[in-house]
């Protein structure tokens, strides 16, 4: 199984860091980088949500089969040109709210003091970008023909897994049961001082993350 941050590496995940950077006015690393950091964050949540009970899997399975088939992914530059449609905004941010709940603004805070984007960009970033994964997401179901519950947590694990080995996911998981007490933000923010974030050279979060989570 690939990893999500695959995509960001392919023709289609560097066409969408080029749009989104153009779209909020950001430099193209610099928006590469925070997705870096997102994406596995997002995929642990939605693995997490569609194993803890049979109405969220079926919730989002039914969403990959209807809302986010793919077809998204067949014109990128029709989805940026003009600049994102309000109703796909609107899309990522009830996909963000459902996938993170109240952890939503400790995640973007901490991708912004790392990235060095304002948080409310980081927002704005992720909600232009989620329909798109959550497309690029309808489009491994299909090729993997997943259409149950346990087959789908098995492919947002192996998205996960693909990219960071077991003690980068307990780092995953750590943002995800934070308390909300304002304690992640040093505790996220420490984590990833360390870390060398550029998709091209760090192998994605292993690079981000490794030294400091042996």
């Amino acid at each position: 199984m690939s990893g999500i941050l695959d995509l960001l590496n392919s023709d289609l995940g560097k066409g969408l860091v080029s749009n989104l950077a153009g779209q909020t006015g950001q430099d193209s690393n610099k928006t590469g980088d925070m997705l870096s950091m997102a994406l596995p964050v997002l995929m642990q949540a939605m693995n997490r949500n569609a194993t803890a009970s049979p109405e969220g899997a079926d919730s989002l399975l039914n969403a990959l089969d209807s809302k986010h088939d793919g077809s998204i992914l067949d014109n990128l530059e029709g989805y940026f040109n003009g600049g994102v449609d309000e109703s796909e905004i609107n899309e990522g941010s009830n996909v963000l709210n459902s996938v993170l709940g109240s952890k939503q603004s400790n995640v973007e805070n901490a991708l912004s003091q790392k990235s060095g984007i304002d948080a409310g960009t980081v927002s704005q970033i992720l909600k232009m970008a989620t329909p798109l994964v959550m497309g690029y997401l309808g489009q491994q179901k299909r090729q993997n023909n997943i259409t149950n519950s346990s087959d789908l947590g098995s492919m947002l694990g192996g998205m996960v897994k693909g990219n960071s080995p077991q003690h980068e996911q307990s780092f995953l998981e750590s943002i995800l049961d934070a308390d909300g007490d304002g304690s992640i933000m040093d505790d996220v923010a420490g984590m990833f001082l360390d870390g060398k974030t550029s998709t091209k050279n760090s192998g994605g979060i292993s690079g981000m993350l490794g030294d400091l989570l042996k």
